[in-house]
């Protein structure tokens, strides 16, 4: 098995609060969703291997009855202690909150977490072994 995709819930309207996530801070590509798709309250986001693969996939869906997702999270993996460095200060200069509180409390791994423009916690790890 793999994971195409995860979604999280924005509320009505807050399309530019996630392109400022997940496009700006994050640094996905925002694509349309497919023609059958059209129409509905959806920003799909991807990220690209250097062979042009999707590698991962958000879709970031308007819901009236929004709530955001304190603890229920996505969790993105990058290459190297490097770039989850450098993924933290984008972020964080993009004025999300982010902490580096857990840093080392998962084994093998190294992470922040880090809130989208709603509230929703997103995890962002890589190995360290």
């Amino acid at each position: 098995m793999k994971l195409h995709h995860v979604q999280v819930i924005m509320p009505v309207g807050g399309d530019d609060g996630a392109r400022a996530f997940w496009r700006d801070a994050m640094g996905l590509t925002e694509v349309a969703p497919p023609p059958e798709l059209a129409g509905r309250p959806v920003r799909w986001f991807r990220a690209f291997d250097s062979s042009g693969a999707i590698t991962l996939e958000v879709h970031v869906l308007a819901d009236e009855q929004f709530v955001p997702a304190r603890l229920a999270h996505p969790a993105v993996l990058v290459d190297s202690v490097a770039d989850l460095e450098a993924l933290g200060e984008r972020i964080a200069s993009a004025g999300f909150e982010l902490s580096w509180a857990q840093r080392t409390s998962f084994a093998g791994y190294q992470r922040f977490h880090c809130w989208d423009a709603f509230g929703n916690r997103v995890e962002v790890m890589t190995p360290t072994g």
